[in-house]
């Protein structure tokens, strides 16, 4: 039955795939342009240790990153050890005490909550208040920010993704119209993107409609599956170097930084990106069709435009919900063999469960698939550095929870 599902879903999504392939024969044209204008060579591999003054290759990095953005300065750096860590970095470098940071794309990440207000050393032990604008069916309520934002917010958060919640991903059309808003009531108010999981999922990019910083992971889709480690910073110069001056200390800034034996990694990851992020959107294209036959709630529908790779799909109880990344896990090719269970994360409130039999550890660009054990009992599913595992491992999901109907 599977196999003819299979076909059915590959003839209705190849309208969907070419779309796809489109935009990634776009985005490969933007890196391999940014990387012959700026003169990429093998020097650059070289790799440098201790306070690494002059690295040549961190340094030609920012600036590729730079011009892929169409941003004023970049910060790639393999010293953050995840997303979160990039936004925090990004949010401590802009905000003072008394400043006010407002999210305007409802509760963020969990990971996010434990730096604005949960954890020791968040915002909040400096002074910072923190307001969030609920969303409205799901989505941005642009009408209350002329209401919501005043003289003292100094920082607007957007959340690109969905994060843990069956809302729609915003697009860059949709960001452009939060930045639009935000600086109609107060131009000195910076926007921050939370752009994990959504870089090269169309032409544009956040700093290319208003966004005044963006900030991800390269584990995700910027580094192509290759990246060991590390996140990057893009947007107006003084705000990243802001941001520079926390990741290290003021007056050190973007100067220091050993980049031990990655940038090649890091280079080679960013040239594929455009393509396996394009592998991983096929592949949630796929899962949206193989669930929506199989009568699950899905958000995005196989036809829809997207924002991020990230594939929700509603379980309904946490026993399904668990069998579909055991099915995940057993089908991935490290620790295949492994039996996830839910477990106490750091920075999350509820028990999660991941499925990640990744080559880098988390790598979400990789085919992984993860969840809280909480209410609808929706499972994320993101990655695949190629479609053909992509496929194996939906399909063995698929088959694992069975039919809903």
């Amino acid at each position: 039955m599977l196999s003819d599902l299979k076909r059915e879903v590959l003839i209705e999504a190849a309208d969907s795939f070419r779309r796809v392939e489109d935009v990634s024969e776009f985005n490969t044209r933007k890196v391999l342009s940014a990387m012959r204008r700026l003169k990429v060579s093998d020097a650059h591999f070289k790799t440098s240790t201790g306070y690494a003054y002059g690295d040549i290759g961190r340094d030609k990095l920012d600036e590729i990153f730079a011009d892929i953005f169409k941003a004023e300065a970049a910060l790639v750096r393999t010293q953050f050890v995840s997303g979160t860590h990039a936004l925090a970095t990004a949010m401590f470098g802009v905000l003072r005490p008394a400043d006010e940071l407002v999210s305007l794309t409802g509760t963020p990440y969990d990971t996010l909550q434990t730096v604005i207000s949960h954890g020791r050393g968040s915002l909040k032990e400096f002074g910072i208040t923190y307001r969030e604008l609920p969303l409205i069916d799901g989505k941005v309520d642009i009408a209350a920010i002329k209401n919501f934002i005043t003289s003292k917010t100094r920082l607007a958060l957007i959340q690109r993704s969905r994060g843990y919640s069956m809302r729609s991903a915003l697009t860059v059309d949709d960001i452009a119209t939060i930045c639009a808003a935000v600086k109609a009531v107060n131009p000195n108010c910076a926007t921050l993107v939370d752009n994990c999981y959504g870089e090269f999922v169309e032409t544009r990019e956040p700093i290319e409609v208003g966004a005044d910083l963006a900030a991800g992971s390269l584990i995700k889709n910027i580094g192509g599956g290759l990246a060991p480690t590390g996140g990057y910073i893009v947007g107006r110069r003084d705000l990243v170097e802001a941001a520079a001056n926390r990741l290290t200390a003021p007056g050190l800034g973007n100067e220091l930084g050993a980049s031990l034996g990655t940038p090649r990694l890091l280079y080679q990851g960013l040239f594929v990106a455009p393509h396996v992020t394009a592998q991983a959107l096929k592949g949630a294209i796929f899962a949206a069709g193989i669930f929506k036959r199989l009568g699950y709630r899905i958000s995005p529908q196989p036809d829809e435009l997207r924002g991020d790779i990230i594939q929700a799909i509603e379980l309904g109880n946490s026993a399904r919900l668990i069998k579909f990344c055991r099915a995940i896990q057993n089908f991935s090719p490290v620790d295949s063999f492994a039996a996830p269970e839910p477990w106490d994360m750091p920075g999350y409130d509820d028990q999660v469960i991941m499925a990640a039999g990744t080559f880098v550890q988390g790598a979400s660009i990789e085919l992984s698939a993860d969840a809280p054990l909480r209410e609808p009992f929706a499972v994320y599913l993101q990655g695949g550095l190629t479609f053909e595992h992509a496929a194996i491992g939906i399909l063995s999901a698929a088959e694992a929870v069975g039919n809903l109907k």
